[in-house]
């Protein structure tokens, strides 16, 4: 298993500049993050100092978020909101130019709660349209955007890993672009009801990123409820090669006491 750590969440406490490092500290090589900045066009002083703490740091960033809103209010991604196609535009160029600076190949797209001002059917016609932007973009680079369902969002309308992929295919299908791949999240995907053990099967060779963190509580893989190491085990005999990121909350005391140091560098 290839492991990476989330920053945002694991290292969220610290100065934006501080957490490459922190994860370094800690054992890992490789690193994912939300989008790090206020803004979705940040200050190039801003942009610079993330990009040199990664590289000072040593550490591989493996994926970025593209920017998601407001998320403090609620937001969770502006991929089918209308009115936002601007700042949409000016995210996918901002995320994917910090992602070739950094070797980036993993970007996640949040796909946008359900607005009350349009009809379901006009956000997914626009979401189509705005994944194929941020597709042709990333794909320059080599890389892939992601589709992630979500928990403890109402009007997040991708709940299954089904949902993601019918989007997905949706865009293949209209636009050509095939660059969008499955952020396969265990966790949010038990909290939804999903079958893992179905989903692993059955979609586990369509996952182009991996992420974890136990049910409930969203605590460290042991804290809970899920059994992740035998999902994880059946998602390599299927075939996955892709990185495993740790997107827990960090609890009281080591948050990676249950895994060990020379487990964590990644391959």
């Amino acid at each position: 298993m290839r492991w990476a750590v989330n920053t945002s969440l694991l290292f969220g406490d610290l100065p934006l500049e501080r957490r490459p490092q922190a994860a370094r500290d800690a054992g890992f090589t490789a690193v994912e993050s939300w989008w790090p900045f206020d803004s979705v066009t940040p200050a190039g002083r801003a942009v610079e100092a993330f990009v040199r703490s990664v590289e000072d740091a040593g550490v591989q960033l493996v994926a970025l978020n593209f920017p998601a809103g407001a998320m403090a209010d609620g937001e969770r991604g502006l991929v089918s909101l209308p009115g936002r196609e601007a700042e949409w535009r000016d995210a996918v160029a901002a995320t994917v130019g910090i992602g070739e600076r950094l070797g980036v190949r993993l970007f996640n797209a949040l796909y946008g709660n359900r607005s009350d001002g349009a009809a379901p059917a006009a956000q997914d016609a626009l979401a189509v349209e705005h994944l194929a932007l941020a597709g042709r973009a990333t794909a320059r680079i080599g890389g892939t955007v992601l589709l992630e369902p979500l928990s403890a969002a109402p009007r997040y309308p991708l709940r299954r890993a089904e949902d993601a992929l019918a989007v997905a295919d949706r865009v293949a299908a209209e636009t050509g672009v095939g660059a969008i791949g499955l952020l396969l999240d265990l966790y949010h995907l038990a909290v939804n009801g999903d079958d893992l053990d179905r989903v692993v099967a059955v979609h586990g060779p369509r996952a182009a990123h991996v992420q974890v963190a136990d049910a409930p509580g969203r605590g460290a893989p042991g804290t809970g409820e899920l059994d992740l190491v035998p999902r994880l085990r059946a998602l390599e005999d299927g075939g996955y090669a892709g990185w495993t990121a740790l997107e827990h909350l960090p609890g009281d005391g080591d948050p990676f006491a249950w895994l060990p140091r020379e487990d964590r560098a990644g391959g």
